[in-house]
């Protein structure tokens, strides 16, 4: 591969968003870390947040909190999270 298609320094700068995260010993984590996944991936921003929260897209972990916030986005009818929620679940 030609070297100017190659970032040399793409690993190692961290997310290159930041995301306003409670600590991660508070209980209110993994539903903000969930949402974060989702907003994230309608951006196309999932690594980013997958790094700034340390849970990777689909974990087993934020499942119900995804599953809460379907059911937020459905009553609220918020299609892009829908859509999102959705992908994260199957």
């Amino acid at each position: 591969m030609s070297r100017a298609f190659v970032n040399e320094d793409a690993e190692g700068r961290g997310p290159s968003k930041r995301y306003e995260l409670p600590s991660r010993d508070d209980p209110a984590f993994p539903a903000a870390a969930a949402e974060v996944l989702l907003r994230a991936s309608l951006d196309g921003e999932t690594a980013s947040a997958e790094e700034a929260t340390g849970f990777y897209w689909g974990a087993d972990a934020l499942r119900g909190e995804v599953e809460r916030l379907l059911t937020r986005a459905r009553r609220d009818r918020d299609d892009d999270m829908i859509r999102a929620a959705e992908r994260y679940l199957r």
